[in-house]
């Protein structure tokens, strides 16, 4: 079964025309990750797409950003 940890926040910049995503570097260094056909290790993350939109309209002050782990 799935489970969602969390990795960081999402905040929009003071001047509002970018966002800042911040990744616990814990969280980063114990995260799950995945290897390309290339050779190049990744970790992926999300970002809950309606609550990032919340964000970019101003309705709330960050959100986060998660891992799904097996």
């Amino acid at each position: 079964m799935a489970e969602s940890k969390l990795m960081g926040f999402v905040r929009k910049t003071k001047n509002g025309n970018a966002v800042t995503v911040s990744v616990d570097t814990e969280a980063f260094k114990n995260a799950e990750t995945y290897t390309t056909k290339a050779g190049k290790k990744y970790v992926s993350m999300i970002i809950n797409l309606a609550k990032l939109q919340q964000l970019l309209k101003g309705e709330t002050q960050f959100t986060t950003v998660n891992q799904i782990v097996s």
